[in-house]
């Protein structure tokens, strides 16, 4: 019951703070709304402007001609735009500009300079400022480039052996039934290759921009709970308010937990607030099932609440504390997406995310939103549970041992 009053207490002076409010609440809300709108580009909400290619060929090949009309204009359809140029420097003047994004001159009879690229390569004009569109254009047709001149020398390979094998043995020899053959099995492969992967959404929904950004400062500003937490922790200690508690009936432990308690309360209400005024100021659908919602945020309070302890159990000072876990809180949320979504990382900066707590918090959140079942929360729930009491062993022994 000690542990209660002190956790009631310690809620009480939180609410009074007109600042930690304004910081805990009305900042986290204005960031939503700035980061929602002004970043829809790298979610997959919005549509992106396709990338505008002019193209210039002197002579078209039947590698010219499948590279442009089965590659750009069918396959890459929703993401490429074409235009042909007549001259270069039609192409050139195009680029110049800002016509197009990026100008391509493909040189003449491409089929027959497909045996050495680097003799007579594509020409890439990159207009000003299209830089990530012109690897994207590079990317794609040294693809193309290079899965053609496999199929060529492949080709010529099989009918070579072919040639010889029917020579040896007497019997006839037909090219262009074995290379219709050929081509025949080449494109029922490239068909059922395109289905070998597909994508898997984990809910039946979309996430939104402004979903996924009121999801991650969310989880951004509960981890400011930690650092908060701690500095009450030195602040008490240091107006005597500690040693004040030490004097009643209370134990160590119902002091350490009270402490604990008032942060995990005011963390969880912090996210409810911040759930409801998202939902009815942003119109943000926090997903179908409100309950997973709230017990993934109640769980990541609990071990926000735990790194707290760590916080002042590490720290000398209310400063210290400060500083220390404004840092860590940044670095924090770099890693686990609140910055920008962690699928735009590199394939090691996603697995160093896996560490992070709010990473763990914002992948629930956007999945609930999306629509998942209960089975898979119970991974995130297990992490943010063994966050949190590592966090309270370690930061309780300490605590016991050196602060009190």
């Amino acid at each position: 019951m000690k542990m209660f009053i002190i956790a009631a207490k310690d809620l009480k002076l939180r609410l009074k703070d007109r600042k930690a409010i304004i910081m805990m609440l009305l900042m986290p809300l204005v960031l939503t709304a700035i980061l929602g709108s002004a970043l829809k580009g790298v979610m997959g909400n919005s549509d992106l402007p396709k990338t505008t290619i002019g193209i210039y060929a002197v002579n078209k090949d039947e590698i010219t001609n499948t590279f442009i009309n089965d590659v750009l204009l069918q396959e890459m359809k929703d993401s490429v735009s074409v235009k042909e140029a007549n001259s270069t420097d039609e192409l050139q003047e195009w680029v110049k500009d800002s016509k197009v994004d990026v100008g391509m001159a493909i040189p003449s009879n491409w089929r027959e300079s497909l045996g050495d690229l680097l003799d007579n390569p594509v020409g890439l004009y990159p207009a000003n400022g299209k830089d990530f569109e012109t690897a994207f254009v590079q990317q794609l047709t040294d693809s193309f480039a290079q899965s053609a001149q496999t199929i060529a020398y492949s080709t010529k390979e099989i009918m070579t052996n072919a040639a010889v094998t029917a020579a040896a043995t007497g019997s006839s020899f037909q090219p262009e039934v074995l290379q219709n053959e050929l081509l025949k099995n080449m494109d029922m492969v490239s068909k059922v290759q395109q289905d070998v992967i597909v994508d898997v959404p984990t809910g039946d929904k979309n996430v939104s921009s402004m979903q996924y950004y009121a999801a991650a400062m969310a989880a951004m500003f509960l981890l400011f709970n930690a650092m908060h937490g701690g500095k009450a922790f030195h602040q008490e200690r240091s107006t005597e308010t500690l040693a004040r508690l030490m004097m009643t009936q209370a134990t160590n432990s119902s002091i350490l937990l009270g402490k604990f308690l008032g942060t995990l309360f005011f963390a969880f209400l912090q996210f409810i607030v911040f759930m409801t005024a998202t939902h009815f100021v942003l119109d943000v659908s926090w997903g179908e099932n409100v309950l997973q919602t709230i017990f993934i945020a109640f769980i990541y309070s609990f071990a926000v609440s735990g790194l707290s302890m760590v916080v002042a159990a590490f720290t000398s000072s209310e400063k210290m504390a400060d500083t220390i876990g404004g840092i860590g809180v940044q670095l924090l949320a770099i890693l686990g997406g609140s910055m920008l979504p962690v699928s735009v990382f590199p394939s090691l900066m996603r697995k160093i995310s896996m560490i992070t707590p709010n990473s763990w918090a914002l992948t629930s959140f956007t999945n609930i939103m999306s629509g998942t079942t209960w089975g898979t929360l119970l991974a995130p729930t297990i992490t943010l549970v063994l966050i949190g009491i590592v966090s309270i062993m370690i930061g309780t022994m300490r605590l016991r041992h050196k602060a009190l």
